[in-house]
């Protein structure tokens, strides 16, 4: 009886799925093999043969004359926004991707695309091994399995893994011109202030070797010449990074939300977006009745972190994982305890011998057991790390130190931070006004009073008002200091690792 249940379930959606437009052909579902999500699309969205399907994008490529665009000076690639309909009607615009493309390389590629097909609230993140494709397997990197562990807002939606075809569509485009590499599948709903939510954490993803795309089209079914007036004031909000006039405009985009969440970074990180080519359906293969629009649009920024000195050298994630280990392995061994060794080559990476002020915080539980650091390179970050270890586990004055039982439990985080910088302000609403959220740590004096709030603590107290009351509390303070007096105040940025398990 399930069986025949599901089976007219699956009749009931192919048949509702046969009344939507050529962009939206009807997909064969996948036979999952064990914990591959196999491709749902291939052989409708686009050719299902390897052969075929590489000779169709590099034909799109050809068609593509090259053209000057002001990418920013000293920059380089940190996003895409890419269309994800039939590559009959959007491939040419996709293909442009290829005007950026010279021989980057990254390790990791978040691709975020919208629900078109399911209905729910937050994002989904699919817990699959790897995705294929008919240009070969792409396994998942670790970072899913870390958004997934914020079940407010990421978790595994099944049938959004099956059915939706936002994230699978553009893999080929990927695969084409990144070659390897891993990737984090997000399909986001609905969720009041979602793209803001979303965008703090993801930034505990991204680092020099992650690309960021974002999988959209835009206007649906208004005639040619109305869709190419809508949809250039929609590419301008983008290019401007007008958040604001992008969630008021109706018809803007499918995937509205993983532009959002792009857009959010760019403004915090300063990446600056730059259109590649705009088209819709009625250009392509489509009449011009009905279209839709499709744009590829790059983002460009440069070293993440910064300081007064210069450009902060930002670790990769397996460089920051080392130190990671590294504070496992000097808890593990003041307790009398075995862990996995660093090896000693890895920790002779030149990199590690830069001067930077490092924290390491465990948690148990999601909740504190420690932090300890300091807020300037006083040595390399090897010993940084290795001292604010044994500091965190077991000199913090909050808690009675680690015992040998707590270990296997403790997750551990280390941050490496900017030189601070001195933020002059007149009074607190400039001041609120000048803290960047999600992006500065806060380093709050007045006398002998003194605390720092590191930038994650802005997940916990999003208004900058909360946040600095709180930073005076814990300075010895009155909560509202920060507004009645003037206190010296300094930011910093950290770029911190999370140990995976």
């Amino acid at each position: 009886m399930k069986e025949r249940k599901h089976e007219i379930i699956s009749v009931l959606l192919m048949t509702l799925l046969s009344f939507l437009p050529a962009y939206y052909t009807a997909p064969c579902l996948p036979a999952h093999a064990g914990s591959i999500r196999e491709p749902a699309f291939a052989g409708s969205f686009y050719p299902d043969a390897s052969g075929q399907l590489s000779a169709l994008i590099k034909q799109y490529v050809s068609q593509v004359k090259p053209v000057q665009f002001n990418r920013p000076p000293n920059t380089s690639l940190k996003a895409l926004i890419i269309p994800h309909a039939g590559y009959v009607y959007a491939g040419w615009t996709a293909a442009h991707i290829s005007l950026v493309v010279n021989g980057d390389r990254f390790g990791r590629i978040i691709v975020m695309g919208p629900d078109h097909r399911i209905g729910f609230e937050g994002c989904a993140v699919s817990d699959a091994a790897a995705w294929e494709t008919p240009l070969g397997r792409i396994r998942l990197d670790p970072g899913a399995d870390r958004l997934r562990q914020n079940k407010h807002l990421f978790r595994a939606i099944p049938a959004s893994d099956r059915l939706e075809h936002s994230v699978e569509v553009v893999l080929p485009y990927l695969q084409y011109f990144f070659k390897k590499f891993k990737f984090v599948p997000m399909v986001f709903g609905r969720g009041q202030d979602l793209a803001e939510q979303a965008s703090a954490v993801l930034d505990r993803l991204v680092d020099q070797n992650t690309l960021i795309v974002a999988s959209s089209d835009l206007s649906h079914y208004l005639p040619y010449q109305k869709a190419i007036a809508w949809d250039q004031g929609t590419i301008e909000s983008i290019l401007t990074l007008n958040t604001g006039k992008l969630k008021m405009r109706e018809n803007a985009a499918c995937g509205k939300v993983p532009i959002l969440v792009l857009m959010d970074m760019a403004r915090r990180r300063h990446w600056k977006p730059v259109l590649l080519h705009y088209s819709n359906s009625g250009d392509t293969a489509g009449d011009r009745l009905r279209v839709v629009g499709y744009a590829s649009i790059a983002f460009y920024g440069g070293s993440d972190m910064k300081n007064h000195g210069g450009s902060f050298q930002s670790l990769n994630e397996h460089q920051g994982q080392t130190l990671v280990k590294l504070a496992r392995q000097t808890i593990a061994k003041k307790l009398g305890k075995r862990s996995a060794e660093v090896d000693a080559d890895a920790l002779a990476d030149p990199a590690f011998q830069m001067k930077r002020g490092t924290f390491v915080t465990l948690t148990i539980n999601q909740r504190l057991r420690g932090c300890i650091g300091n807020l300037e390179g006083r040595d390399s970050l090897v010993a940084g790390v290795e001292r604010n270890a044994v500091n965190a586990a077991f000199h913090d004055p909050r808690f009675s130190p680690l015992k040998a039982d707590e270990l296997d439990r403790v997750d551990i985080e280390v941050s490496i931070l900017t030189e601070p910088r001195s933020l002059e302000y007149k009074d607190g609403n400039e001041l609120i006004s000048k803290l960047r959220v999600h992006v500065d740590g806060v380093i709050l004096q007045k006398g002998p009073f003194g605390a720092t709030f590191l930038p994650q603590v802005w997940e916990q107290l999003p208004k900058p008002e909360s946040f600095l009351s709180h930073l005076c509390m814990k300075a010895g303070l009155p909560a509202d200091t920060w507004k009645t007096e003037h206190l010296d105040i300094s930011t910093y940025q950290v770029q911190y690792f999370e140990e995976e398990k």
